[in-house]
């Protein structure tokens, strides 16, 4: 009974610390489709070149919300596809608390928030290069067009009524969308909080003690459960000197907390969705080995 109860808890207290970014992001895509949808078309396609940069930096803040924000951003076509993984690769989630609690110096927390940064931009940069040169040599349009409206369509939350109009439709619609992402993630919270109190930290840990390249890779899938959990266990064992510097890297660039969770649910593109994923993971896993082939250590 007591497992239960701890298992609930966690996940109500992961998922209501998401609100106020989900509810914040719904807010300011409603007004952008509302009042601003060609002006932030124009906007978009001026400013997406610096998308990584910014989505690197803000991304190393202690939260889940920013790479939920992020996903709900990126199906609404608002930032692109390389702004969204910087942002994935640099989300610290659960690490700065810990880091803190263990009385780490700044010596070496500064280093790794700005190796997952840095990490975060130049990946983010060459993959929208790479985006746009496909694009070119397909002749596409070199940006995606905002497609706001049709999350709002999935969601069913009636803001194109022509009876609903000002600041309560805007209001009101991200009211509708930030519950439904909310039940969504607590309910899959609550799954995913179970199947690890059930296989135990323990279990994990031991996992994560076999050969170099196999612990770099189960990092990274311990990296792709979309729950806080896996960042916490993946720093307590850093901390505890049971894995090295490069194997925590692989695991904490490819956790992005709840973010791929709210990407598969309000991304109707499932197929792009699990590239993402597996994109996130090779980018994650591949440069933690390497920073464990380089010898880099803090």
């Amino acid at each position: 009974m007591d497992l239960i109860i701890d298992v609930v808890m966690d996940a109500v207290i992961d998922s209501v610390k998401i609100l106020p970014f989900l509810f914040i992001t719904y807010l300011v895509m409603e007004f952008l489709e509302h009042k601003t949808e060609e002006f932030t078309s124009d906007v978009v396609q001026k400013t997406e070149h610096f998308g990584p940069l910014w989505g690197g930096l803000i991304g190393v803040f202690p939260q889940c919300g920013f790479s939920a924000a992020a996903s709900n951003l990126y199906a609404g076509r608002v930032i692109t596809l390389g702004t969204l993984i910087a942002i994935y690769l640099s989300t610290s989630d659960e690490m700065i608390p810990l880091f803190i609690s263990n009385q780490v110096p700044l010596s070496t927390m500064i280093p790794v928030l700005a190796l997952k940064a840095v990490i975060g931009i130049i990946a983010g940069f060459i993959i929208d290069a790479v985006v746009h040169y496909y694009h070119r040599i397909h002749n596409k349009r070199a940006d995606d067009p905002v497609r706001i409206d049709e999350l709002c369509e999935k969601e069913h939350c009636h803001c194109d009524d022509e009876e609903s109009s000002g600041l309560w439709s805007i209001v009101k619609s991200a009211f509708v969308h930030t519950i439904h992402i909310f039940i969504f993630v607590l309910v899959l919270t609550l799954a995913l909080n179970l199947v690890i109190e059930v296989i135990g930290d323990d279990k994990l840990s031991m996992l994560l003690k076999t050969s170099p390249v196999i612990s770099h890779l189960l990092a990274g899938l311990i990296g792709l459960i979309p729950n806080c959990a896996a960042s916490v266990i993946i720093t307590e064992l850093y901390l505890d000197q049971m894995i090295t510097l490069g194997t925590m890297m692989s695991g904490l660039l490819v956790g992005a907390g709840i973010g791929l969770l709210v990407l598969f649910r309000v991304n109707p593109e499932k197929k792009e969705n699990i590239n993402i994923a597996l994109l996130l993971f090779v980018i994650g896993t591949v440069c933690g080995l390497l920073i464990d082939i380089l010898g880099i250590t803090l």
